[in-house]
């Protein structure tokens, strides 16, 4: 039995990848299958074209720095050339390895030459675990998709549910599945419980994911039941992400909304939730009215970046985000996510990314322009905020 040969992707192919990602016509999930790659892969590598996207547009720079690099090569194999009969075995073997090779052309080294060294030791060697040599990627399967639904339904129904109580009810709506899953589907879909106390939130050294202080206590009222009341627009806007289910896959969804008046100020729908997700809708919130005085976020890792924390910076903004593990101090956007799913996504069986684009699109109109917010005393979120905007003009 011959072993399958692992296929070996070039730049051209990973950039018809990554483009086609970057469209956004197919989920990850579709692209994992129809490519045969796992989404961490596809992910990196959009990641990888990202970073080296402003290169395109100086190509002068990039012949600089590839002469340079050259004649530093250069320089280091003169060096090894004189070393060469003072080295081991193993190092002679490494350096010739490592140069400019990236993960996948290193797993296709490993065993391609006599054993003089173990295969242990050449994962050891060329810098990651041999157990990844082994792996396959894994498709999502119908299944385990119809998993992450349920739980977004069990979790909108039920946010104080951990991942415990939303196994449990798995179980009794008939579906096989393990503790330890579910907490990484949760962890994938980017939902957590409420927690009944609030916690004191746990800073980062690194400065880049600085956590900051949560500055809307003053907001939160106590007259039996808590409620929250900022007394004007443009005082305070709040960020969130959601899983949004479709036939074939998902996509996340990024929301800004504006907490007085209800309003969404702008959304987008991605494939991948990464930071660019974040940075396109309050960029185009603030492109198209002016900045509120705070705004507030989870402690997710696409809030708490420096590009998105330097945009707010930028604009004089105040930056809040929730106690580690409370979704309910940002419980103005989370309320309108739920009312999101159970008057449109819910009832809707999506064929495809345009049309759930267009649902989604035609909803927060409706939502903005045309549905009574019982909240805000029967009124039209955004008859509210254009009402202040024109007044504080």
């Amino acid at each position: 039995m011959t072993k399958k040969q692992i296929k070996i992707f070039s730049a051209e192919e990973k950039t018809r990848i990554v483009l086609e990602l970057l469209r956004e016509e197919s989920t990850i999930a579709q692209l994992s299958s129809k490519y045969e790659l796992s989404s961490k892969t596809i992910h990196n590598w959009k990641r990888q074209f990202l970073a080296n996207a402003a290169l395109a547009f100086e190509p002068a720079r990039v012949v600089s720095e590839y002469k340079e690099e050259i004649h530093r090569l250069k320089e280091q194999n003169d060096e090894l050339a004189k070393a060469l009969g003072k080295a081991t075995i193993e190092r002679d073997w490494a350096v010739g390895k490592l140069k400019g090779l990236d993960m996948l052309n290193k797993k296709s080294l490993v065993g391609s030459k006599p054993k003089i060294i173990a295969q242990a030791r050449q994962c050891e060697l060329l810098g990651f675990n041999g157990s990844s040599i082994y792996y396959k990627p894994r498709i999502m399967s119908s299944y385990n998709l119809s998993i992450l639904n349920k739980i977004d339904e069990i979790y909108t129904d039920n946010p104080e549910y951990g991942y415990r109580y939303i196994h449990r009810q798995l179980l009794e709506e008939g579906f096989c599945v393990g503790r330890d899953r579910v907490l990484k589907y949760m962890g994938m879909m980017g939902i957590e419980a409420i927690a009944p106390r609030k916690k004191k939130a746990i800073s980062i050294k690194d400065d880049s994911h600085k956590i900051h202080k949560y500055l809307l206590d003053k907001y939160w009222t106590s007259s039996g039941k808590k409620t929250v009341f900022v007394p004007n627009s443009n005082k305070v806007w709040s960020g969130d992400i959601t899983y949004i289910r479709m036939q074939g896959g998902f996509m996340y969804m990024a929301a800004i909304i504006d907490w007085h008046s209800r309003a969404i100020l702008s959304y987008k729908l991605l494939n991948s939730m990464d930071t660019t997700l974040v940075t396109d809708v309050l960029q185009d919130a603030l492109s198209k009215y002016s900045a509120p005085c705070i705004f507030n976020s989870d402690q997710g890792s696409q809030y708490t970046s420096r590009a998105h924390t330097e945009i707010l910076r930028k604009n004089n903004i105040q930056i809040s985000m929730n106690g580690k593990g409370r979704s309910i101090d940002n419980i103005v956007i989370e309320r309108f996510f739920k009312t999101l799913k159970y008057n449109c996504i819910f009832i809707n069986d999506f064929m495809g990314i345009k049309d759930l684009r267009d649902s989604i699109g035609n909803y927060i109109t409706k939502y903005n322009f045309h549905r009574f917010h019982s909240s805000i005393g029967y009124q039209k979120p955004m008859n509210i905020y254009l009402n202040y905007l024109q007044k504080a003009a």
